[in-house]
């Protein structure tokens, strides 16, 4: 080492170099397409949110509860009660719940969804919600019974289901639910549990994926669809898209976009098992309210609606309801223009028999 490389070295308790400047990403354009590029919504910048929101549109990474007043209508909370909601999601009908039913009340939240639960317990604490009055469990609706009674909780006064997909979900691409943005095909609400969409469409058979088809979706072309898909490997949503369209060659687009959204319906329903879950639920629904209790299930599509429907009839009849909603309830017109996510929400409500 030369006394010239000496003099050149920086002193041995000199601060390092700053680090170089790194531009800020530029938020592309008043509505950013891809769901990484919409850093201010996923930052919680309020004055985005609100023009998001005025604009009829759901921000990234939020979910904005549907048919409250309808929902609250139902259930009728009041200070003390015992509350459930069994899908808690981003936690805006517990949030609401939790308002009507203090003081002295308390709310069981239970979701199943390991990304998005913790995030809305941490959301719900912020807001004051103690675990006096709020807690949160690692379970889907199935599990009711279980989760009451490692509360002992011998039955809840209220109890809410809601059976969509929430817009975290929807729109967050590493879920793989949506063709809207390219990503994984998984579709798993618990992506630690089960195969992915991308699995199970690699080993079925025609004639099994055409039953599906049908049965959770009401598909017209299910054979053709069936018989294409079937198999087949798919790595993505678009690839799996793509896939229909070729398969439906004659179909004009707008067309064709439905016969993809029934499909995407009808494997996110068969990988989590939705259909059994939702059963299960319906015959353990009595046994989990207390006598006059109330419940309130939030469908989205007709093969869920079917069900509650034919199970609060069925009921009432043997004497287990008391009273049921008549008719189905459907979000006002205000609600549909502001959010259309709530334009296929079905709403049922029944009433536990008093003992």
């Amino acid at each position: 080492m030369t006394d010239e490389t000496v003099s050149k070295s920086p002193p041995a308790n000199s601060p390092p170099p700053p680090a170089p400047h790194k531009r800020r990403v530029r938020y592309s354009g008043r509505n950013p397409r891809r769901f990484e590029e919409k850093y201010k919504e996923l930052k919680r910048d309020d004055v985005t949110i609100a023009k998001v929101m005025s604009a009829g549109k759901t921000p990234a990474g939020t979910h904005r509860p549907i048919m409250v007043a309808e929902i609250l209508t139902a259930l009728a909370p009041q200070p003390g009660d015992i509350a459930v909601d069994c899908t808690l999601g981003y936690g805006g009908h517990a949030q609401e719940i939790l308002a009507k039913i203090s003081p002295g009340g308390k709310l069981l939240g239970l979701d199943h969804d390991p990304i998005e639960l913790p995030k809305t317990e941490a959301r719900l604490r912020a807001l004051g919600f103690d675990e006096n009055v709020f807690t949160t469990h690692r379970s889907n609706f199935a599990g009711l019974p279980q989760v009451l009674a490692a509360q002992n909780i011998p039955g809840a006064d209220m109890i809410l289901a809601d059976l969509g997909v929430s817009s975290m979900q929807i729109d967050d691409p590493t879920r793989g639910f949506s063709v809207k943005h390219d990503g994984p095909l998984d579709m798993r609400m618990n992506p630690q549990r089960g195969q992915p969409v991308s699995a199970l469409l690699e080993k079925i058979k025609p004639a099994d994926l055409a039953r599906m088809l049908m049965g959770n979706a009401d598909e017209p072309k299910a054979v053709q669809l069936g018989a294409a898909l079937a198999g087949k490997s798919f790595t993505t949503t678009h690839e799996l898209a793509d896939a229909i369209r070729a398969a439906l060659p004659l179909v004009a687009k707008e067309d064709c976009h439905l016969h993809i959204r029934r499909v995407f319906q009808a494997v996110r329903i068969a990988v989590n098992d939705e259909f059994s879950a939702l059963e299960t639920l319906l015959r353990i629904l009595p046994q989990c309210l207390k006598p006059n209790g109330r419940v309130a299930i939030l469908t989205f599509h007709s093969g869920e609606d079917r069900r509650v429907k034919k199970s609060f009839i069925e009921g009432r009849a043997a004497g287990i309801y008391s009273e049921i909603a008549d008719e189905v309830i459907r979000a006002a017109p205000t609600e549909r223009n502001f959010n259309p996510r709530s334009v296929s929400a079905k709403l049922r409500w029944a009433r536990r028999t008093a003992e």
